[in-house]
């Protein structure tokens, strides 16, 4: 009897906590629109680029790094969609929250038709003021032309989600 007792109590405080992380890990469609903070990040080249740049276009700002299996499985779905989807307003921005040397060897490999953005530590900083608060990566938001953030996605971002997401913003 104590057994079965114990069983239940376990059984229940394991279902409590599945559900708990499934919320937490579950994509977040904000209720209402947070506007985008202007950050600046430098790109590989050292030159800074600004949020404000690409105002009045759909962004897609995915924090990645190089050593993370998900974000490397993320980022040719991600080129592909930049390329269809550019001429609409869609644009992709990379930030990597990695130093500048492994992120060139890895672009070396691949050629990303978006800006990539070195975050290192301000980039982690900016993700976690950005609604990364279980500090995910990949992470990505996605901010509609007033340049208000309206998607929050923790963990890997699939092309149908984008779409369902962009397709109603795009011109």
């Amino acid at each position: 009897m104590k057994q079965a007792v114990l069983i239940i109590i376990v059984a229940a405080i394991a279902l409590a906590a599945g559900i708990g992380v499934r919320r937490l890990s579950a994509p977040v469609m904000d209720a209402r629109p947070s506007a985008l903070v202007d950050f600046s990040l430098p790109d590989l080249s050292g030159t800074q680029r600004k949020a404000s740049e690409w105002q009045g276009k759909i962004l897609i700002i995915n924090f990645w790094a190089t050593w993370c299996p998900p974000c490397r499985k993320e980022i040719p779905e991600f080129i592909a969609l930049q390329e269809q989807y550019a001429d609409k307003g869609v644009q992709f921005i990379g930030i990597a929250i990695e130093d500048r040397e492994p992120v060139s060897q890895y672009l070396e490999t691949i050629k990303i038709n978006y800006p990539i953005l070195i975050g290192e530590d301000k980039g982690i900083e900016l993700s976690q003021q950005l609604g990364n608060i279980i500090n995910a990566v990949p992470f990505t938001v996605v901010v509609n032309p007033q340049h208000q953030i309206i998607h929050r996605q923790p963990g890997e971002f699939s092309r149908d989600q984008i779409l369902a997401i962009i397709r109603p913003l795009m011109k």
